[in-house]
């Protein structure tokens, strides 16, 4: 079983090698013409974001990109994602835009910032801009010191931002300052952004034989005659590790891979193990984004303890009630307010309520299940030892490690722990008869030697069976001698 296991491991590791080759090594699909790469970008700024859109500028830096599209669409996000980004933007080497698309959409608060960082900004109509005014976890204005520091910060940051651009460095100011939003139409008149485009062909029309500036004051004239278009979205594991950032998923993820790791413990079968593991190892992938309040996760872990703990102590109920609290109060604070200019993160109550209900569950039902599976004595196929597992007086086994009075013997095709039932020591390999069972310890007694010498016989073969010493030969087994012919004069 384990080299088959180990077998299956390596090809799929073979396998997903070989994907991975083949897809690093495979050529870029190209026009005839340059090359337009667009990134959809939709969602919160925050950590996953900005990795994707740096990892894509680095990308595009080596493979000859004529000009790279961020489309995006935000409500804003994490200040320091949001200054990753505008870094990454900044000083690319490769001409970039900012696309805020499709209508409907909006590049609000860090949205903003990012849009000003291209070498060229564009919006698409019906889309809005703006509202950069840094808040609280709760969506305040943050009071005191602490705000107008903040506040003075984004201030400095996006002024600098509009200058190195060359765009209008009040109106950028005014979106922190005075929180105000603008409309496509309104953006293109104060001079904020550079034109509009509902169509990536649009975009890319308007582009063409514009020029811009990159870093060290490098001009470059697009020419996108005939630019071939290449979407390039987020991988799938970019997309997995940006759902673990949600505070509900990572939440659901740790919660049961604690529980198949506890599973795993009372009742092993591998499976559940793995699955804890790696749901907990996900989970704290999730977590390493998000504002983790370390109380909140010990809180849930003496919860699911308490509720364990119902099955071994006689609290009538008060364990699993304190259990289920203690599991209530860490979901609700296991994330921290989060640095100012970030929306409030927390689990969602109806969350809370379905991996209580699923806790309780768990611990009332499944857990029981398996500690009465545990408890039971595996019992060999056709041999049925009641409902309680229980092995029938009167078989008969050998004992295997010499019983003083405790000790071991092998019966019904397995090792038990044993002991005499008189207390006097029974030598290892002598016959022994079960007299009754206590958990998973027998009670036995040593056979009479008569008595074992009948059970030996009936295991004894039926034929070839040489004679026992001290026996005469059946009249059925004597040997015959070679009788003198006879024969007829």
């Amino acid at each position: 079983m384990n080299r088959f296991a180990v077998r299956i491991v390596s090809r799929l590791a073979l396998v997903l090698g070989a994907l991975a080759m083949a897809v690093a090594l495979a050529p870029v699909t190209r026009g005839d013409g340059p090359r337009v790469v667009v990134l959809p970008t939709t969602g919160e700024v925050d950590p996953f974001m900005a990795n994707y859109i740096k990892d894509a500028v680095q990308r595009a830096q080596g493979d000859g990109t004529a000009l790279l599209v961020v489309e995006l669409s935000t409500p804003g996000g994490r200040l320091d994602s949001t200054e990753d980004i505008t870094k990454a933007l900044l000083n690319a080497t490769v001409p970039t835009a900012v696309w805020v698309a499709p209508s409907g959409g909006r590049a609000a608060s860090a949205g903003t910032f990012i849009t000003l960082s291209g070498a060229l900004a564009l919006m698409a109509p019906g889309t809005n801009i703006g509202a950069a005014s840094p808040v609280d976890n709760n969506g305040q204005d943050i009071p005191g010191t602490l705000g107008q520091k903040v506040k003075n910060d984004a201030i400095a940051n996006i002024s600098a931002i509009a200058k190195a651009r060359g765009r209008n460095v009040d109106w950028a100011v005014s979106t922190v300052s005075d929180a105000k939003s603008y409309t496509a139409e309104d953006a293109l008149k104060a001079g904020a952004i550079d034109g509009m485009a509902g169509t990536i062909d649009e975009l890319i029309a308007f582009a063409n034989g514009r020029t811009v500036t990159l870093p060290a004051g490098r001009q470059v004239t697009l020419a996108l005659t005939g630019a071939s278009v290449v979407e390039q979205p987020m991988n799938p594991f970019q997309s997995l590790f940006r759902l673990l950032g949600d505070p509900n998923i990572a939440f659901i993820l740790f919660t049961l891979g604690f529980y198949g790791l506890l599973f795993e413990i009372y009742h092993p079968n591998f499976v559940t193990g793995i699955i804890g593991a790696l749901s907990i190892i996900l989970a704290f992938i999730g977590f390493g984004t998000l504002p983790l309040n370390v109380g909140g996760l010990l809180l849930i872990a003496l919860g699911v303890v308490l509720l364990i703990l119902e099955h071994s102590v006689a609290s009538h109920g008060l364990l699993a009630i304190g259990g289920a609290i203690c599991f209530a109060l860490g979901a609700s604070a296991l994330y921290t307010s989060p640095a100012p200019g970030l929306p409030p993160i927390s689990v969602s109550p109806w969350v809370i309520l379905a991996m209580v209900t699923w806790s309780l569950f768990f611990a009332f039902v499944v857990l029981r299940a398996a500690l009465q599976v545990r408890r039971r004595a595996r019992l060999p196929i056709g041999l049925r030892g009641g409902d309680a597992g229980l092995l029938p007086p009167g078989l008969v086994g050998k004992v295997q490690r010499p019983l003083e009075p405790n000790g071991s013997v092998h019966v019904a095709g397995e090792d038990w722990s044993a002991r005499s039932a008189d207390g006097l020591p029974i030598a290892r390999g002598q016959l022994v008869k079960v007299v009754s069972q206590t958990g998973l310890t027998l009670t036995v007694e040593q056979l009479a030697p008569a008595a074992s010498e009948a059970q030996m016989a009936k295991e004894a073969p039926k034929t070839g069976e040489a004679p026992k010493t001290g026996e005469a030969p059946k009249a059925s087994e004597t040997p015959h001698t070679s009788e003198a012919p006879t024969g007829h004069a």
